[in-house]
């Protein structure tokens, strides 16, 4: 009887993944390597929030490769409105944390900076409010990047903001004496970083496709 190995290997990945879900394996909220192994493609799906709004998947090609943790303020500023004044985005400023270390900064752009120097500006896809206390989850289409050929920017094709907290505008103080003033606003959150993998596109992992 002839062994259909694809079938096989989808089955396999299915039951690990089901027992890992169910185990709450903690290196699957930690990992930050890359999938470049069957096991930490493995964890990272685990990584993926159960609550992930389908709006907020990626495209089939997309494989997530790897996660950072990242705490820092959201930037408003106090600006001029038709109706008076309100706060108004200007820019993150976080660091970018694996496994409690930083490794890189999240800045105006927006743009996630690793310490080897590569770069990856996003633009918003989609968004979606999980929690009213916090920022929205994103959904970001990488808009440039820039780096040596595989450093861990260059070639990230997609990105998510999951699991935030804070960082919403201030509802009150924006007033006409106060235009051009700054307030930071704390937050956190956990991007999700992607490559593109036409391989196998069934096989990837996508937050938000389940």
């Amino acid at each position: 009887m002839a062994i259909n190995l694809s079938d096989l290997y989808k089955t396999s990945l299915h039951i690990v993944l089901t027992a890992c879900l169910a185990l709450a394996v903690p290196s699957c909220v930690d990992s930050g390597e890359e999938t470049d192994t069957a096991e930490s493609a493995l964890l990272l799906s685990c990584a993926c929030p159960a609550e992930t709004p389908a709006i907020l998947a990626p495209p089939l090609n997309q494989n997530l490769a790897f996660v950072l943790d990242a705490t820092g303020v959201q930037q408003y500023a106090c600006k001029a409105t038709a109706t008076g004044a309100a706060w108004s985005l200007v820019a993150p400023a976080a660091d970018l944390l694996k496994n409690d270390a930083v490794v890189g900064t999240h800045y105006a752009g927006p743009t996630w900076e690793y310490n080897d120097g590569s770069t990856v500006v996003g633009a918003k896809a989609q968004s979606a409010t999980v929690d009213s206390t916090a920022i929205p989850w994103l959904l970001l289409s990488v808009v440039s990047n820039s780096g040596p050929w595989l450093s861990t920017m260059s070639n990230v094709t997609a990105i998510q903001r999951l699991e935030t907290t804070g960082g919403l505008a201030p509802s009150a103080g924006c007033t006409a004496e106060l235009l051009g003033g700054i307030v930071e606003v704390p937050y956190t959150a956990k991007y999700y970083f992607y490559r593109t993998n036409n391989l196998l596109p069934q096989l990837n992992t996508r937050c938000g496709a389940n």
